[in-house]
């Protein structure tokens, strides 16, 4: 029997860094599209369903018209869709799960859709799910602590399933954005020995395997730069499972926005020129899907500095997003200053440059910096 895992959907994520609407809008559309996809491989598949282990929602309180398409999405997967809430989406007072419209939406739009907010199994004909849900944004208690208790009386001729959102071994958004935390931990140990066929995880953004039988699906669409090879975002698990047998769990990419990060050190054998080719090569045609954190080091002149800005500027306007870490140190050369400071026929200017130019090699960072602005406005006005 096979089945897809997903988890951390975060619909609706605002997105916020991104400075322009229209572009904020796409990576959300983005996100709402990528349902089709994973209908898409659950079908070819021939999955029996799909599992979503957590953060459906990025907010406890989502629009009204992303309630609507979000079950809308769900409700054309023609496939049963079974979800918990995680710690954006969580399940109790204050959650999305028990306000009005979003039931309203979920009866009408989506019947093949279930949210298990309750610590209690979900017997299907296929396999047993055990759900960890979380009522809370932030519980100390183990979510998972009450699946021992309750084994005994479950169907034995057939798959076991937990699904659980949270940190395990060091691994969870938590941990992730504050350090080591004491709420939403899973201490999977407390499980039933050998008895559990898969545990499916949420709230760890990248894929990662704790061991074959535990799994941290990702998030299908990527939402943030790359963080090191082992995080790897944007994928879903397509999983094949049996009673007391290995569980065969296969990664299949699901992300449609490109997420890049280039660095790139200007010196005399590395050009401006060749941070256009890597950009061309990296990104190519498909710049405006994607969104590029850019790492720039080195040395410039003025005008390599100016033209570099113009590149940005473009680069700007196709992707969805530009990040720059602008570490460049603009020099101007041999030439711009000749032609700066040796100015017969405009001796003021020939003397404002030489000052500007003693001043940017002065021990104050702060007078150096508005020295070398002001040496490349100089350089502009004197060359426009």
């Amino acid at each position: 029997m096979k089945f897809l895992h997903t988890a951390d959907w975060q619909l609706g994520k605002p997105f916020a860094r991104i400075p322009d609407p229209d572009k904020r809008r796409r990576l959300q559309q983005a996100r709402l599209d990528g349902l089709e996809r994973l209908a898409a491989i659950a079908r070819r598949a021939e999955a029996r369903f799909i599992l979503v282990a957590g953060d459906l929602f990025d907010s406890p309180s989502p629009a009204r018209s992303l309630v609507s398409a979000t079950f809308h999405a769900i409700g054309a997967m023609r496939l049963p869709v079974v979800a918990i809430p995680g710690n954006h989406d969580f399940g109790g007072p204050g959650g999305p799960w028990e306000q009005a419209f979003v039931q309203q939406e979920m009866a009408a739009l989506a019947p093949n859709f279930s949210i298990l907010t309750e610590e209690r199994p979900l017997v299907l004909d296929e396999a047993v799910i055990l759900p960890a849900p979380l009522r809370q944004r932030h519980v100390a208690h183990d979510p998972t602590g009450w699946i021992g208790r309750a084994c005994d009386a479950l169907p034995a001729d057939r798959p076991w399933i937990v699904l659980a959102h949270g940190s395990v071994q060091g691994f969870g958004s938590a941990d992730e954005e504050q350090g080591a935390t004491t709420y939403n931990r899973l201490d999977l140990s407390r499980l039933p020995d050998g008895q559990i066929d898969y545990i499916a995880l949420g709230d760890w953004h990248g894929l990662k395997s704790i061991d074959p039988r535990i799994w941290y699906s990702g998030t299908p669409e990527i939402d943030g730069f790359p963080k090191g090879e082992g995080h790897r975002p944007g994928h879903a698990l397509l999983v094949e499972v049996a009673r007391g047998v290995a569980p065969q769990v296969e990664a299949v990419a699901t992300g449609a926005i490109r997420w890049e990060r280039i660095g790139f050190h200007f010196d005399a054998e590395s050009s401006l020129a060749q941070l256009e080719r890597l950009f061309d090569d990296r990104l190519g045609s498909g710049a405006e899907g994607a969104l590029l954190h850019l790492d720039l080091s080195g040395q410039l002149s003025i005008g390599e500095r100016l033209a570099l800005e113009q590149r940005l500027a473009t680069w700007e306007a196709r992707l969805i997003w530009l990040r720059v870490n602008d570490q460049v140190r603009e020099t101007p050369s041999e030439d711009e200053i000749e032609r700066l400071t040796q100015r017969a026929d405009d001796p003021l200017t020939a003397r404002v440059a030489r000052r500007l130019l003693a001043e940017t090699a002065s021990a104050d960072a702060e007078i150096a910096a508005i020295a070398r602005l002001a040496l490349r406005e100089l350089y502009q006005a004197a060359n426009a």
